[in-house]
């Protein structure tokens, strides 16, 4: 109850919202843990930061690790029969590669061992309203992630879509079968918002998770996100926000 306390008189009173508080008091280090997709996709990335990567979310049991491609097969490894996912990209981080291309990128994955797609729609087709290709290139990745019993995640960057086209998104991927929509890659203009979780939540079909990634750093933003509706969040700050709610 100390704990609850002290989070109620620093934080609420700080012009935190009371859900904040109410969320906290439900959740434990395990459950947060699990909202969580452990990530480094910085290009200089090592051997060494993916490992240690690995054994942070083995650790803490988060729900995947999310890395380039060229570190699936070594992450793989490491994770073995944990719990934990071997996530990775495809379109990264632009989305203008062509469905052959794609296809060739998930099959590949798939073959080193990754077990979820966070794949990057060609955004481009969604500018010029061509959605039929949008809607094609999604279903062939979740036909072919699914066939090998992954999950795939649509990454529509919604930092660079306005809220009609960000509609139109939540309509595709809930006709194309895809298990999340996501917001961003985090390497464009801005990541997650808010009121784009909320927008999802509303015109998304029931079954169509959200994933909230770029810019979640903290505690805090972490809990916002859960309680406007993320099913998952993708953060390269994952230790940190388990030691943040550890620490209250």
């Amino acid at each position: 109850m100390t704990k609850v306390f002290l989070y109620f008189i620093f934080k609420y009173f700080c012009n935190y919202s009371i859900y904040d508080l109410e969320l906290f008091m439900m959740m434990n280090v395990s459950e947060l843990a699990s909202y969580i997709d452990h990530t480094i996709l910085k290009p200089n990335s090592s051997y060494k930061d993916v490992e240690k990567l690995c054994q942070e979310a083995i650790q803490f049991n988060f729900a995947s690790v999310c890395i380039l491609p060229h570190y699936v097969s070594y992450a793989s490894n490491i994770l073995g029969n944990t719990k934990v996912k071997t996530c990775s990209v495809v379109g990264f981080p632009l989305g203008a590669n062509l469905i052959s291309t794609k296809l060739e990128e998930t099959e590949s994955l798939i073959e080193n061992g990754c077990e979820e797609i966070d794949m990057v729609i060609s955004v481009a087709s969604v500018i010029n309203e061509d959605y039929n290709y949008v809607q094609e290139e999604i279903e062939a990745i979740t036909e072919l992630t699914h066939c090998n019993d992954g999950l795939v995640k649509v990454i529509v960057e919604t930092c660079l879509l306005n809220d009609f086209q960000k509609i139109k998104m939540c309509e595709i991927v809930s006709k194309a079968g895809a298990d999340f929509i996501k917001t961003s890659t985090g390497f464009s203009t801005s990541g997650a918002e808010i009121n784009d979780i909320l927008l999802f939540k509303k015109h998304l079909s029931p079954n169509i998770k959200i994933k909230a990634s770029g810019g979640i750093k903290n505690l805090e933003q972490a809990l916002n996100f859960i309680n406007v509706g993320a099913n998952r969040l993708g953060t390269s700050s994952g230790k940190s926000i388990i030691d943040e709610l550890k620490n209250l």
